[in-house]
């Protein structure tokens, strides 16, 4: 098995990828780890330029001698591709796993909608730097190479599902990119902002005429929570449980993904 690494967003360094390709050579031997030089390149916030990043994306992504494409790491820059790189994408494409989270989504997102490949949320490959033995990029690793269904989150069985980090949803209604979530089960999570921006991106959520039609909501990990001045004075699990009530969808509860090592594997769609 071939997989791909290119960086849509930001880059990663040499001694990321050497960890990655250590962790893949002991958890699965078979899978040939492709870095593609671009997740090396600098052009001031992300891997290079739009141009390059975009190039890189479909070098791979176009090559049927890659079964799959495993994003490098989010940050910021995936959707500046989008426009680029949908148009592009070829036969075999189509026939290809891409994971990844966090600001990937865009590019998770944009795929499902246009039914090509398999998109998956789940660790990328910058997670191979966590101290945790390697335990969360090997989820990826054992999900790809043997189809390993103890690394999935575990509320998915017998419901079509699609997880994003919630900024990036919020950023991508109202837009093409966006996937038809009928009957889907909806895990968004969050890190790294105040209470009263997640309120904000839950009310649009909660009035997003896109998602009318979801099956119900769950709420993966939100972390990082910038200090609110003064104090928000609500809970997550209040806050989505008013705004499911507003969409008129169950809220469904806790899942086990976002950016913490135990993120797990969400398959798109059905598993």
């Amino acid at each position: 098995m071939r997989i791909g690494v290119v960086a849509p967003a930001r880059r990663i360094d040499e001694g990321v990828a050497a960890r990655a390709l250590g962790f893949a050579a002991v958890v699965a031997p078979e899978i040939d780890l492709v870095i593609h030089p671009q997740c090396f390149f600098s052009d001031g916030h992300f891997a290079g330029t739009d141009a390059q990043r975009a190039a890189a994306f479909l070098d791979y992504a176009n090559d049927p001698a890659f079964d799959a494409i495993w994003f490098a790491r989010g940050g910021y820059g995936s959707n500046r591709i989008l426009h680029m790189v949908m148009p592009a994408l070829g036969p075999a494409a189509r026939t290809k796993t891409y994971v990844g989270y966090s600001d990937v989504g865009f590019m998770l997102g944009a795929l499902y909608a246009a039914k090509v490949g398999r998109p998956v949320h789940g660790p990328v490959v910058s997670e191979a730097m966590r101290k945790d033995g390697g335990e969360c990029v090997s989820r990826v690793l054992r999900w790809l190479a043997h189809g390993d269904r103890s690394v999935l989150e575990p509320g998915l069985a017998g419901r079509p599902s699609v997880a994003l980090n919630l900024s990036i949803l919020s950023s991508m209604i109202g837009t093409q990119w966006l996937p038809d979530l009928a009957d889907h089960v909806l895990i968004v999570e969050e890190i790294s902002e105040p209470m009263y921006r997640i309120d904000r991106m839950l009310f649009t959520m909660a009035h997003a005429t896109q998602l009318k039609g979801i099956a119900g909501v769950r709420l993966g990990m939100v972390g990082e929570v910038v200090e609110n001045d003064p104090p928000w004075g609500e809970s997550t699990e209040t806050m989505i449980t008013r705004w499911c009530g507003e969409m008129g969808v169950p809220y469904l509860g806790r899942a086990e993904i976002g950016h913490y090592q135990g993120n797990k594997v969400v398959p798109f769609g059905m598993v």
